[in-house]
């Protein structure tokens, strides 16, 4: 294996998702199921609202984040929407 493929590797193995990027440890999650069959998961720590994953009825799921603290999930401030993540790799 030569250098390169060596440092690429080791790249691609940093680049994964290793988690949630807030502490949702000892978290109570509430599941509900949307009108269209999307499942919604809340994920509260002391009553404060830290993350949000959203499953679709077809296609990956997705998560929104409070990483301040604030109780609100984050923004893109240019246009107000929330910022949305995807697990791209699991292992």
């Amino acid at each position: 294996m030569t250098a390169a493929a060596v440092a690429a590797a080791l790249f691609m193995g940093g680049c994964a998702s290793t988690g949630a990027p807030v502490d949702v440890n000892g978290a109570d999650v509430a599941t509900r199921t949307l009108e269209n069959g999307d499942t919604f998961e809340e994920y509260r720590v002391a009553g404060q609202l830290r993350m949000v994953k959203i499953t679709p009825l077809r296609g990956a799921p997705y998560y929104l984040y409070d990483r301040d603290g604030d109780g609100a999930l984050d923004r893109d401030d240019a246009d107000k929407v929330p910022q949305t993540y995807w697990k791209l790799f699991s292992w």
